[in-house]
């Protein structure tokens, strides 16, 4: 039987958790709102909002606002903070359900009926897509829980999703905000999609964007979705069309994207100075299929150990963006764990080479870690406990890999949105 190597990698482990705080603090909601908000208007303030920050979001701007406040906003599952004067409503993330029904039914009630004199501050942030269903005419919940899954298992980008979702909702793609007119709209968004398009974030309910029904039903097609044909004839009909941003119900409306992944990539590669590493980004906007990703990133990790490199040592890598998994098997875990453990395969016997990967809201799909670490030794610890790494990896099971060797970092929610951090150290 062969001896199990431990882990020697503490110290670093400690600095890549020191990074990732620094990368989630950059994104933190007082923070990003301190230098965003508008002036007060004449007559209400209304806030509406989505996503796995919303509740942080408007909890800072309670107190940050000088004056009153109405309004509501949706938030995962387990994410809501106390709030004195904007409702927080709690609903299922990543498959929508009946309490995201009824939030997006009460976030289109809030901005119906309003003025010319008074103004909507939109708080939106990742995660707002899957928590804001709302079926157009002659579709269901049921038919947005379906469109929601087939765009899980596809392996599709983030912005293909989007684009598809807004055709098959009563509420994104700007739709929210049509419904606020005559009122203005300030949309105060925290990025978490590659290229910070805040027409993508949450699928844009206040921000419209030129897609077309024609564009996503050519998506469909170029990633191979499994679309339900009822579904698909919706998107081909004339009741799928978008408004567009140069409708006149836009006029006035504003937007700023207040804090992004490259923000706090750059929060983290200071902190890394700080304490004595050199440190590079290599993208803030890195897409693709998750183990191919981590393939990338383990041959400029291993390049940088053995081989000359424009880089000082000790360094840490640091990447952020969204990448994606198509599901093969049933098994648990989320993007940054399947990303990890390809990266642990690849890295295997590589010492001196210690790795994060993370979701910056602190969950990592449907489990309750946001990341994990590898090392070199990853692997086999993995296998100490009777788990075949590269057959988890098939099975989609990277969460039960690093549960087996307790690698797994569990930060819990973070209040914050800017998707995936990745710090690789390399010594």
């Amino acid at each position: 039987m062969t001896t199990p190597v431990p882990d020697l990698s503490a110290n670093d482990r400690a600095l890549l958790v020191e990074l990732f705080g620094a990368a989630v603090g950059a994104a933190d909601p007082m923070t990003a709102l301190q230098n965003a908000l508008p002036d007060p208007p004449q007559g209400r303030t209304v806030v509406v909002g989505a996503g796995k920050g919303a509740a942080q979001l408007a909890n800072a701007l309670e107190q940050l606002w000088p004056g009153p406040l109405t309004g509501v906003v949706a938030t995962r599952y387990g994410f809501g903070v106390p709030c004195k004067q904007i409702t927080v409503m709690e609903a299922a993330h990543p498959v929508p359900d009946q309490a995201g029904l009824d939030a997006a039914a009460a976030l289109l009630k809030t901005v119906s009926g309003l003025g010319p004199e008074d103004l909507v501050i939109a708080l939106i942030c990742g995660g707002g897509s899957a928590l804001l269903p709302a079926p157009p005419e002659g579709l269901s919940l049921q038919d947005e829980q379906e469109l929601n899954q087939a765009l899980l298992r596809s392996g599709a980008p983030i912005s293909a999703m989007n684009a598809i979702r807004k055709h098959v909702s009563a509420i994104k793609g700007g739709r929210l905000a049509a419904a606020a007119y005559p009122a203005r709209v300030v949309s105060l968004v925290v990025s978490d999609v590659p290229g910070d398009d805040p027409a993508q974030v949450a699928s844009g309910p206040t921000v419209p964007d030129t897609v077309t029904r024609q564009d996503a039903l050519a998506m469909i097609d170029h990633y191979n979705i499994d679309m339900p044909d009822h579904i698909r004839a919706h998107i081909a009909s004339l009741q799928a069309n978008a408004p567009h941003p140069d409708d006149p119900v836009f006029v006035g409306n504003s937007v700023r994207v207040i804090a992004s992944a490259r923000q706090s990539l750059d929060a983290a590669a200071a902190l890394a100075k700080a304490r004595g590493l050199d440190a590079v980004i290599l993208s803030d906007a890195i897409e693709g299929e998750a183990r191919e990703v981590a393939q990338m990133h383990a041959a400029i990790a291993r390049q940088v150990k053995d081989r000359d490199h424009p880089f000082g040592k000790p360094v840490v890598i640091l990447s952020g963006g969204e990448t994606t998994v198509t599901l093969r098997h049933k098994g648990r875990g989320g993007r940054n764990t399947e990303f990890l453990l390809s990266l642990a395969l690849h890295l295997e016997g590589a010492a001196g080479i210690t790795a994060l990967a993370a979701d910056t809201d602190g969950i990592d799909g449907s489990e309750d870690n946001a990341g994990a670490f590898v090392d070199a030794a990853s692997c086999q610890r993995m296998r100490a406990t009777g788990r075949d790494p590269r057959a988890d990896l098939n099975a989609n099971d990277a969460f039960s890999a690093f549960e087996a060797c307790d690698d797994l970092f569990s930060p819990g929610p973070t209040g914050t949105n800017v998707n995936d951090f990745r710090a690789i150290i390399v010594r």
